[in-house]
């Protein structure tokens, strides 16, 4: 029979970072890329409200592919965007048109985290699962 301290010696902490949309709308593309690999870097999945634009995604992979090998122990990202289905009248899909303008993506969710920490995201329409390595 495992003792208590060994059961806590083994277990391991996830940290999860939400980042609100807000926090990001007013930075320009390499601000919102700097945070979210800073957020990374430091063994943490973010949670961000909204998406990131295609080029943004782009330049995300493009640099962290660019730091593999650099950095101990990095091994990438795993991303993965959940945004909701449109269904309805044309009437709703203009709204969310207009919606999407004013306050832009916000009403997805993104999930970057590392790939030393993250073995695979399951993406279907209604859900994402999550699959950490074993440490």
């Amino acid at each position: 029979m495992k003792s208590k301290n060994t059961k806590e010696k083994n277990l391991k902490s996830l940290t999860l970072q939400f980042v609100p949309y807000a926090e990001i709308a007013s930075l320009d593309s390499v601000e919102r890329i700097r945070k979210l690999l800073k957020i990374i870097l430091s063994n943490q999945i973010v949670l961000l409200q909204g998406k990131l634009r295609v080029e943004e995604e782009t330049r995300l992979i493009e640099d962290t592919m660019a730091l593999v090998g650099t950095i101990k122990g990095f091994k990438g990202i795993e991303l993965a965007v959940l945004s909701p289905k449109i269904t309805g009248n044309p009437f709703d899909g203009m709204k969310r048109g207009i919606a999407k303008f004013l306050i832009g993506e916000s009403d997805s969710i993104t999930i970057i985290g590392p790939a030393s920490i993250v073995r695979e995201m399951r993406r279907d329409p209604n859900k994402i699962q999550l699959l950490l390595k074993k440490s």
